[in-house]
């Protein structure tokens, strides 16, 4: 561990360790975006590079995901040649106590959604932060959209009790764009009573390619807080 973090980096690096640990040799792992899943993605890396772990594959979600696979000497594969996934690992925006999710803080919820719910093991890397009691709490709803359906999409949406808004780029101009060259509509909802059937029903709107409701597909959520400025990590 580096001497001279801050105890929040330190947690995140803990339980990116924990999530990394859970890895073992042989498999074909899902590889997350995002902060924390970083650091799982990196001590994989240094799991393989002692030798500790053989034969890993990884699937990245992302191109953030490619990119830190191959500085950590992770070796790639693509969906077509694979027929399962052992493990994925990734993060979140919002976890409820039921384990549904909301992620696509990225813009990467499309591929993470493919990947991780092709995965024998979905285990979640969070800080406690981001526990809700209710899904929609504090984050809107991430919807990547096919450009020409926009508008259309953002008046059902709207219908649907939504308040949607273009995601605009940071240190770009014009709105965000996708690895898939779409377009994120995030949504906010006052209460998501049912989120089984409000993924299923934005789904459902034509143009819309994949929303960051995630129901049933977590198995495992590890949780990094900060108790007396010390790292701890522990288990939903």
């Amino acid at each position: 561990m580096t001497a001279g973090l801050d105890p929040t980096t330190l947690m995140k690096q803990e339980v990116g360790k924990a999530a990394a640990a859970l890895v073992k040799s042989g498999m074909i792992v899902g590889l997350g975006t995002g902060s924390t899943t970083a650091y799982a993605i990196q001590y994989i890396g240094e799991r393989l590079k002692s030798g500790e772990l053989q034969d890993i594959v990884g699937i990245p979600t992302s191109f953030q995901a490619e990119v830190l696979a191959k500085k950590y000497g992770i070796p790639l594969v693509t969906l077509d040649a694979i027929d399962h996934i052992d493990i994925a690992i990734d993060g979140a925006d919002e976890v409820d106590p039921q384990k549904n999710l909301i992620k696509g803080g990225g813009a990467a919820h499309t591929r993470e959604k493919v990947v991780d719910y092709l995965a024998n093991q979905f285990v979640v890397v969070v800080d406690s932060g981001k526990l809700v009691a209710k899904l929609g709490s504090v984050f809107a709803v991430p919807v990547e959209v096919i450009p020409m359906a926009m508008t259309p999409v953002m008046n059902t949406l709207t219908k649907l009790g939504g308040k949607p808004e273009l995601r605009m780029g940071v240190k770009k101009a014009g709105p965000v764009i996708t690895d898939q060259g779409n377009m994120v509509i995030d949504v906010r909802f006052d209460d998501i009573p049912d989120p089984v059937n409000l993924e299923k029903t934005i789904n459902n709107i034509p143009g819309v390619l994949e929303n960051g409701i995630f129901v049933n597909c977590a198995d495992i959520v590890l949780i990094g807080e900060v108790k007396d400025g010390k790292p701890h990590v522990r288990q939903m």
